[in-house]
């Protein structure tokens, strides 16, 4: 019978020494909190179209602070897989805006599509900062 020690000796030369203690050490990371879930604005504007049939709800979208943008200085772009999808609406971007030039980790994903005719209704998307 082989003893507790030489399996995890084994298992860990197995793995390439590296996964077993990361495994068993890692703290579990803070809660993310949502801050807001808010559509997409200019959607009908960039590449949402074209890439209607590719997105799905549960998907990563990444936010961008767009600090030269001359429509408003506290612009939010949601870019999905290098392509952007729109903004952050103008009404909703304050507190996103200045979270991330504070440096905080912010997160979004897709949570609601929808077809539609009004742009506005098309995409949702639930922003979430590790406070």
């Amino acid at each position: 019978m082989m003893s507790r020690r030489v399996f995890l000796k084994s298992l860990t030369a197995l793995l390439g020494g590296y996964s077993l203690p990361a495994i068993a050490y890692t703290k579990p990371d803070p809660a993310w909190k949502t801050l807001q879930i808010s559509p997409v604005a200019g959607f009908q504007y960039y590449q949402g179209e074209t890439l209607w049939p590719q997105l799905a709800t549960g998907q990563f979208v990444t936010l961008v602070r767009e600090t030269d943008n001359p429509y408003d200085d506290r612009a939010v772009r949601i870019d999905w897989q290098d392509h952007q999808l729109g903004y952050i609406p103008r009404m909703d971007n304050a507190a996103i805006s200045q979270l991330l030039d504070r440096g905080e980790k912010m997160s979004a994903l897709i949570v609601g599509l929808k077809k539609s005719n009004n742009p506005w209704d098309r995409i949702e998307v639930e922003i979430k900062w590790r406070a």
